[in-house]
């Protein structure tokens, strides 16, 4: 998702402010606890996968597993 533009996903005839709000209510209620630790992990605390990983102790195919159901289910969500 790092390298979608957040316009093309909920259309350029939203205000930027409303994309975020929605953003950040559909992370909060959407995703699962684990999805949004592991996005916000990812993207906001720039780490790794294989830190991500080794700090929970799996593997990081789970993680990355993880992180793409959470980005697939943001891109349903915001082009309904």
């Amino acid at each position: 998702m790092k390298n979608t533009p957040f316009d093309k996903l909920c259309g350029r005839s939203l205000p930027r402010e409303y994309q975020m709000q929605l953003l950040r209510r559909m992370i909060q209620t959407e995703l699962t606890e684990l999805q949004r630790q592991t996005l916000v992990a990812y993207y906001f605390d720039n780490k790794n996968l294989p830190r991500i990983a080794a700090e929970r102790g799996v593997h990081k195919s789970t993680v990355w597993r993880t992180l793409k159901r959470a980005e697939d289910k943001i891109r349903r969500v915001l082009m309904y």
